[in-house]
């Protein structure tokens, strides 16, 4: 039997449920909105540093699949990392939007593939 978070990874990008929180979701005029936080874990190219959650960046919305006939849009937190011996913000580096549009890199994908029939 699947657990939440293997369901979840069936209908939303795996990165998104292994490196982020879902804080709330709600549905406004036939759209679903889904709220994400980056966890409370220091990246592991990081390992080296000594840091401390810094809260976050503002947040950005991207189009996903729609699901059930309604559009998707993730409302995404990236965390901000300080290193506390040199002072220097530092970040996970994110490829979560494909170049040029406010998709997920998956969804601009599919349209590409779809586009071609």
């Amino acid at each position: 039997m699947l657990n939440d978070s293997e369901l979840l990874k069936l209908l939303l990008p795996e990165y998104l449920i292994e490196y982020f929180d879902i804080i709330k979701f709600e549905e406004k005029d036939k759209v679903l909105h889904l709220y994400f936080e980056e966890k409370d874990t220091i990246p592991k190219e990081f390992s080296s540093l000594q840091l401390q959650s810094k809260g976050f960046h503002d947040e950005i919305t991207v189009d996903d699949f729609p699901l059930r006939g309604k559009s998707v849009k993730l409302h995404i937190k990236r965390r901000r990392w300080t290193d506390t011996k040199s002072g220097k913000i530092l970040q996970r580096d994110w490829n979560l939007i494909a170049k040029g549009t406010r998709m997920t890199q998956d969804f601009a994908e599919f349209l590409k593939k779809i586009s071609r029939y």
